[in-house]
């Protein structure tokens, strides 16, 4: 039976922003906790966030890292009962978002996040006291701002999901206006893993047809507009197209993902030159060929069908090869077009893949994949 639940207030537009104050009335939001990065900050876009909130001063939490961590998630929880916080409000790319997810956890939940994880069984641990949260994304790629999950690097070094509808953000400003000044490297790699959901939730077993019509639709529009706004930043229709794709990616993602963020996954919490910075778009554009590849042969007819659709929304020749299109795209938006690339090597394959399997995303592959598997997509990745 098909759970399908789409209950997030989203404005999708240039202006959304101009909605955060009322969004705020409406959520009951008095005295939020913004949760940024210092990036987000130099470019200004914090304080528009600031000033579409007309009160007072706000407290600004502005030390996301590139990937969330838990270390991250209980210094704000410490600012947001700290300043009295009844609510959060998170601006920036995924890693904002999916950081003030945590903290709606940890700062209205008892006990270690650990045990709110979902491999964990944390996710029914998960309550209505959660943190209200309103979303305003400053990518065109996570889709986090309409998504029930989290991934977060804990203390022990493991990247852990954590879901729970009670984490969908109350509401969710998608204003394209906020990513016309994203560089090309940026807006190329985070294009990319909207594409990248679009085509694993797509692919997921799962009965969900308006998923599936969502997941399409994304994907037809980020084909279409990649390159177009990686190329020309300030080019609006692209920039609004690549913002609706980003958002369409995740909606789906109730359908589940795939083998692509079983290895993304650990692979993003890998210490690669002294630091855990690879970029999550970038690693399941590089992984998405492979995985491709094998989920081929998943079940021959249906595959057969959902390759062909997708071949058609993407306006590939009939007999293309799905796989080899991601890649040459990959290359084309000059991002990294294999692991080693990134600082990846068949040394680090025994901890991703142990990783991958415990993964939640593992279990809605369409195909299951083994341990041998996985180290045949790593080294076809390399």
């Amino acid at each position: 039976m098909a759970y399908i639940f789409y209950l997030t207030h989203i404005h999708l537009g240039y202006d959304a922003l101009s909605q955060l104050s009322s969004e705020c009335g409406r959520v009951g939001i008095k005295r939020p906790l913004i949760i940024t990065d210092k990036g987000v900050v130099a470019a200004g876009l914090a304080q528009r966030a600031l000033d579409a909130l007309k009160s007072g001063a706000v407290p600004v939490f502005d030390d996301t890292p590139s990937n969330p961590t838990e270390a991250m998630v209980l210094a704000a929880a410490q600012a947001y009962r700290g300043e009295g916080c009844d609510g959060l409000i998170a601006v920036g790319g995924g890693s904002s978002i999916d950081l003030a997810k945590g903290v709606a956890i940890a700062a209205t939940h008892a006990g270690a996040l650990t045990q709110y994880a979902t491999i964990e069984g944390g996710s029914p641990k998960i309550t209505a006291a959660a943190a209200p949260l309103i979303a305003v994304p400053t990518t065109a790629g996570t889709g986090s701002e309409v998504a029930r999950g989290a991934i977060v690097i804990l203390n022990d070094g493991r990247k852990l999901g954590f879901h729970s509808w009670h984490l969908l953000p109350k509401s969710a400003l998608c204003d394209p206006a906020l990513t016309l000044g994203l560089p090309p490297g940026l807006t190329a790699a985070t294009g990319m893993d909207a594409i990248a959901h679009c085509i694993e939730t797509f692919l997921a077993p799962a009965f969900n047809p308006p998923a599936d019509g969502i997941a399409l639709d994304g994907l037809e529009r980020a084909w279409a507009n990649i390159e177009r706004a990686t190329a020309d930043g300030s080019d609006r229709d692209a920039r609004l197209n690549m913002m609706s794709a980003s958002m369409q990616g995740a909606m789906a993602f109730q359908k589940g993902l795939g083998c692509v963020h079983s290895l993304s996954h650990p692979l993003g919490g890998l210490t690669v030159n002294g630091k855990t910075s690879l970029h999550h778009g970038t690693l399941n554009a590089v992984v998405l060929p492979a995985v491709l590849r094998f989920n081929e042969t998943a079940d021959s007819v249906v595959a057969e069908r959902r390759y062909a659709r997708m071949r058609r929304v993407m306006t590939l020749p009939d007999n293309a090869d799905l796989a080899q299109a991601l890649f040459d795209m990959t290359a084309r938006l000059g991002l990294p077009t294999g692991l080693r690339q990134m600082g990846v090597d068949e040394s680090m394959f025994d901890k991703v893949i142990q990783g991958a399997l415990a993964d939640h995303c593992h279990r809605t592959n369409p195909r299951e994949a083994t341990a041998d598997d996985y180290r045949r997509m790593l080294t076809e990745s390399l």
